[in-house]
């Protein structure tokens, strides 16, 4: 693996009988066991492979409000208040510091579009600053004769191999069963509705099961007739050897995107670049995604045919409850990194600020962006199986907005008022005949 992630022991005891079961140890599933086991609510987590094995730690680690989708913006505020107050809850370090994030263009149509993102994001209770050309230049400095910008001072930034881990550790002190390297393979369910889970190591019994799989979970629910439009992207990041501060905290100008580490190196991507896999179930859903495919948020990503069609999260077949499932073949999908994005991506950093002259990749990862047509998360029980809970399609928003998710996702558990309006993230708005709307400002 090429990402080193902070080790959470497993709990001791298998669970027989628990009240929720959680699929998917990410920021999702292990925020929402925290805050169930917060509760006092009996609540086992199995994860397939390690806690945060997959894109849970190997986003970018931003925490941010700014240019959210306005769907989103709800959950993003309520998460950074979570973000806030969870280390001292758990007392871990989660990596989480309010440095702000910095956005800087040489485009008017950048700034045009800001702005009216930020006349109605005020509407909702958020507030960043548009910067002048020569404030701009002042905040991010570099080679580059900046337009303008925006910033956004209370964002912030967070450590993804740790975060994820002290959660599910936070979770099992507060009496949370933990069980990794244990796949769930499917539902149990009795009189249409669910009754439990069937593990790699036997039947848990549980009125209430939330998938919180990420890219797995399209392939999860078809096992069941449920349509989760889904496309995995490949995404690629990398860590910089210790470097020169040239932003406290998140910096983002067209072709880069960086974030301070506490160690003093950089976490480096270049927003928009992916790949996308044929493969049958990014094929089944083709005619969902045109909206996405016919916007600029998909002229970066390449195209390929390769393995993925025959295993994988995005193949078809079926398997038995018995025998071995497609999530105990692949324990943790760990793609190789794009090579050009990282020689793009140095390149960049070092005719942009000079005084980084000689930084260099210290470890480089690939990881699969589970993602929705319009992108927005899918946050919904699930009509045609009561007691199946979906938390997916994060769209690489995820990391940020996860401890708002997580608490969504508990506050339907226990029938509690949501903190914010439901309706954006339920999956009918994917239903044929519904109008898919476009994707809105990542």
């Amino acid at each position: 693996m090429r990402v080193k992630i902070d080790a959470v022991p497993d709990s001791p005891s298998f669970p027989e009988a628990v009240d929720v079961v959680v699929i998917g140890g990410g920021i999702i599933g292990t925020s929402v066991t925290y805050e169930l086991a917060k509760r006092g609510v009996a609540v086992a987590l199995f994860e397939k492979g390690v806690m945060a094995g997959e894109q849970s730690s190997r986003n970018w680690g931003w925490v941010r409000q700014q240019n959210r989708d306005l769907y989103e913006l709800p959950m993003a505020m309520y998460s950074l208040q979570r973000w806030s107050e969870l280390g001292e809850e758990i007392g871990m370090d989660l990596g989480f510091r309010r440095s702000g994030i910095l956005y800087g263009t040489t485009e008017a149509a950048d700034l045009a579009k800001w702005e009216n993102w930020g006349k109605q994001a005020k509407n909702i209770g958020f507030h960043s600053q548009i910067l002048s050309a020569k404030e701009a230049q002042e905040r991010i400095g570099g080679k580059t004769s900046w337009l303008g910008g925006v910033w956004s001072p209370t964002d912030g930034r967070a450590e993804p191999s740790q975060a994820v881990p002290a959660l599910a550790i936070g979770a099992q002190k507060l009496g949370a069963n933990i069980q990794q390297r244990c796949a769930v393979r499917g539902l149990d369910i009795s009189a249409g509705r669910v009754t439990g889970i069937w593990t790699e190591r036997g039947l848990v019994k549980a009125s209430k099961v939330i998938l919180c799989g990420g890219a797995w979970s399209s392939r999860f629910c078809t096992r069941y007739g449920i349509d989760l439009p889904s496309a995995n992207i490949l995404g690629t990041a990398f860590k910089t050897t210790v470097a020169p501060q040239v932003t406290e905290g998140c910096l983002s100008v067209p072709g880069l995107a960086i974030r301070r580490r506490l160690d003093g190196s950089y976490t480096v991507a270049i927003s928009g670049r992916g790949q996308l896999d044929l493969a049958p179930q990014n094929l089944r859903y083709a005619t969902r995604f045109y909206p996405m495919y016919r916007s600029k948020i998909a002229k970066k990503l390449k195209i390929r045919l390769n393995g993925s069609f025959l295993s994988g999260p995005e193949a078809a077949g079926s398997w038995s409850m018995d025998g071995i499932s497609p999530f105990e073949k692949i324990r943790v999908l760990d793609p190789a990194a794009d090579k050009q994005i990282l020689r793009e991506a140095i390149a960049k950093m070092v005719h942009e600020f000079p005084q980084l002259q000689g930084i260099a990749v210290d470890h480089a990862w690939g990881g699969w962006i589970d993602t929705t047509p319009d992108l927005v998360p899918v946050i919904d029980e699930i009509s045609q199986i009561p007691g199946l809970i979906v938390a997916s399609g994060f769209s690489g928003h995820g990391f940020g907005i996860g401890p708002g998710a997580g608490k969504l996702c508990a506050q339907m558990v226990m029938h509690d008022q949501p903190y914010t309006d439901l309706s954006p993230y339920r999956l009918s708005r994917f239903d044929r005949g519904n109008a898919i709307r476009e994707p809105q400002m990542m």
